[in-house]
């Protein structure tokens, strides 16, 4: 027995699941082909694709027998297509600006990175006493608690501190000025 796609409209329409899971198994190329015809990428057309057929079921309840399946799925479909791309142009439209922001974000960041690791190889350059004692003040260990971690006196870490200060500078220096 061969059942018309609008027969099966109908029937999907009124709660047939056999219906629709034949219906869709009869339309869902074509469907797609027309949705990668409105998108113009593979990828946009699955997720069109996709959406209409999670929609279907609630929309086949609008569906009267009056036109083609066909036809009146097609309209389904490039009202589908129309309202994402109305839904990206709003989100274009709000997200403006936001792409400045981003890469100053993460232009900030990788200063901040390339900052941290050439601090990390100057400070692999210091002496021991002096590595340990700018880590323990960049860690935000107070000059008093360092002289108590590290056994010295207060002002041993504070010379000690000046000394690596003067001694990253320097290498900065010579790194700037080039070969």
């Amino acid at each position: 027995m061969d059942v018309s796609d609008e027969d099966l409209a109908l029937a999907a329409a009124g709660g047939d699941a056999t219906a629709f899971e034949l219906l869709l198994g009869r339309v869902y190329d074509r469907l797609f082909a027309l949705c990668f015809r409105l998108t113009g990428s593979r990828a946009e057309a699955e997720d069109l694709t996709q959406d209409i057929c999670l929609a279907l079921p609630g929309k086949l309840a609008g569906f009267r027998g009056d036109a083609k399946v066909t036809t009146w799925l097609y309209r389904v479909a490039v009202n589908a297509a129309s309202d994402r791309r109305r839904r990206a142009a709003s989100y274009a439209r709000a997200t403006e600006g936001w792409s400045d922001i981003e890469i100053d974000r993460t232009r900030s960041a990788i200063e901040t990175a390339e900052a941290h690791d050439w601090l990390t190889r100057a400070m692999a350059v210091l002496s021991p006493t002096l590595r340990d004692t700018l880590a323990l003040v960049l860690d935000g260990i107070t000059q008093v608690q360092a002289a108590e971690i590290l056994g010295v006196s207060e002002g041993t870490i504070a010379w000690r501190v000046a000394e690596a200060k003067r001694k990253l500078r320097d290498m900065k220096a010579l790194e700037e000025a080039g070969p």
